[in-house]
């Protein structure tokens, strides 16, 4: 450059800075090599003094909000020549945060640059203005251009479970924050070409090439998004139900509608499938809805810490009082809380798809327990444990082999180790519950019908399945003594597990006249606070000891 062109470059660079003032806009230029980050344009607008006129990395990660510090990391990591750079990036400012958009590329030189606006001016038509990913319709119209060319494609959906839970607790703009930092992360695991769209209040969406460099997508998904977040002093732990529809693209493609269509049936089946949803813990705060969700962040790894225990309720003969089994139950020891009752927390662990988890720990430790009663009580050679199936634990492929290693594991004779199912868990799948039940036997399991009465199942299924236990839920044998109604549907289910050779066992015992009734009517077990609640395992044993003293039973029911 010549001496007479440097005052026009000079002047052209002036109006440059100065359009780009004007516009709102800045320019801004990373070095890999000498760790620079330079700005010019309207830094002091979009919050950017604080780093102009260039700063090292720390000093923009410092500025971001802590949501936003991915997304400021992908910003440095190195990309190939004219790699396309975007990024949704909040920065800190004294009079709140500011979201800014950053554009650029990288470039020959092994630099990158590109311009920042405030998020409000540079989101255009088909963006989503909460997060700055594509919307649904831009997203559609993606995916129906991608369709038209040959090629293997897959869409896949993600599902943050929940979120109105997390709007109750932390409000919309709370909720608001926690959509953010995922979009954020997104952006920052997948390039641009993915296409990273939110297509719903709490639904986002990729479009990839269905090849080698994407066969786990779905575990970078998980990966990027599913790591805790902390907003407004709690640590919110997202999870999302994935789902994900293939296609070839070229003439005999399907329309983005129709591939949308299948992703969102998947989706559907993902979550009925139960996948694990979030918790959230952080200080405690009024509001049941905060309540809830700081118990579930307490819930997160309570089964590993070892808080959720068996209980054992005693079961007796009602004819001598003598003790013949318990039925082992859960309870949460809360190092805080302390003891907390299953119905108020076996949902939450239904909704964090922890039940198959409870099951085996419950199997597992109860198995145990009563191997070691029977080896160390002499006259408690009889004793059995009776352990509830959650919903959907017959669905479990892993089951029939757990509860198999259980008994072998523990020398347990068969029939010991009992496990009880509702009607309404067999009516889902009568024929594929059959199948379980009867390998369930095989492997040296007794199997309870719990609850018996209170579902619509046909009678035909108590000669068809191996059942060897029916239990009488305890709202019967507690009213029956003044609904004529209940006292019929005892004096059946007795009659009727008699005449199969199947046990009984009457739940709610409560009085000795009723266990007294009920043993005249052919039921030949009975459980209930009559006799002794729920106890933890050192109670338990007390319980057994003073059972089996002089051949006598601590008959607690009182006349």
């Amino acid at each position: 450059m010549t001496r007479l062109e440097e005052p026009r470059f000079g002047e052209a660079l002036t109006q440059a800075l100065e359009a780009l003032g004007a516009a709102e806009l800045a320019a801004w230029r990373w070095d890999p090599a000498a760790r620079r980050l330079s700005f010019s344009g309207a830094v002091a607008t979009l919050g950017l003094s604080p780093l102009a006129p260039d700063c090292p990395p720390a000093a923009l990660l410092a500025l971001a909000t802590p949501h936003d510090r991915p997304a400021v990391e992908a910003l440095f990591a190195y990309g190939r020549p004219g790699q396309v750079i975007a990024h949704r990036i909040k920065l800190i400012h004294a009079n709140g945060e500011r979201p800014t958009i950053w554009r650029g590329a990288w470039l020959e030189d092994g630099c990158a640059a590109g311009v920042i606006s405030a998020a409000n001016r540079f989101v255009d038509v088909g963006r989503d203005e909460l997060t700055g990913l594509l919307d649904r319709t831009c997203f559609l119209s993606r995916v129906e251009s991608r369709l038209k060319s040959p090629g293997a494609v897959r869409l896949i959906a993600a599902d943050l479970a929940r979120l109105r839970r997390l709007n109750e607790a932390l409000g919309p703009a709370g909720a608001d924050l926690v959509l953010q930092a995922l979009a954020s992360r997104l952006t920052s695991a997948f390039p641009p070409s993915a296409c990273p769209a939110r297509i719903g209040e709490d639904e986002f969406a990729l479009l990839l090439e269905d090849d080698a460099d994407n066969a786990e997508a779905t575990l970078r998904i998980r990966a990027a998004l599913e790591r805790p977040l902390r907003v407004r002093g709690f640590d919110i732990h997202p999870t999302l139900w994935i789902a994900e529809s293939r296609a070839d693209g070229g003439a005999d493609a399907p329309d983005a509608h129709e591939l949308m269509r299948r992703t969102a049936l998947a989706l559907d089946a993902a979550k009925s499938a139960g996948k694990n949803p979030m918790a959230v813990s952080g200080p405690r705060a009024p509001g049941d809805s905060l309540s809830r969700l700081a118990l579930e962040a307490d819930l997160h790894g309570a089964l590993e810490r070892g808080e959720i225990v068996p209980f054992y309720q005693p079961i007796a003969h009602l004819g001598t009082g003598r003790l013949a089994g318990f039925e082992a139950l859960a309870r949460w020891k809360h190092p805080v809380k302390g003891l907390i009752l299953p119905d108020d927390f076996l949902p939450l662990l239904a909704d964090a798809g922890l039940m198959n988890a409870l099951g085996r720990h419950m199997l597992r430790t109860s198995s145990a327990q009563i191997s070691t009663w029977r080896c160390t009580q002499p006259d408690a050679g009889e004793l059995f444990v009776a352990v509830n199936l959650s919903t959907g634990e017959l669905d479990d492929e892993r089951l029939v082999d757990f509860v198999a290693d259980m008994v072998r594991e523990n020398n347990l004779p068969p029939r010991v180790l009992k496990v009880e199912i509702t009607e309404s868990d067999i009516m889902r799948d009568p024929e594929r519950a059959g199948v379980v039940l009867e390998d369930l036997r095989r492997a040296g399991a007794g199997i309870s019908l719990d609850d018996f009465g209170t579902g619509f199942s046909s009678l035909a299924y108590l000669t068809r399945l191996p059942f060897e236990t029916l239990k009488i839920d305890r709202y019967f044998v507690r009213t029956m003594a003044e609904n004529e109604g209940s006292a019929k549907i005892v004096r059946s289910v007795a009659t009727l597990g008699r005449d199969l050779g199947l046990e009984v066992v009457a739940e709610g015992v409560e009085t000795l006249a009723v266990a007294r009734q009920l043993h005249a009517l052919g039921c030949e077990y009975g459980q209930g606070y009559g006799y002794a609640p729920a106890l933890d395992a050192q109670e338990a044993e007390v319980y057994l000891n003073e059972s089996y003293l002089d051949n006598g039973a601590p008959i607690k029911i009182s006349a």
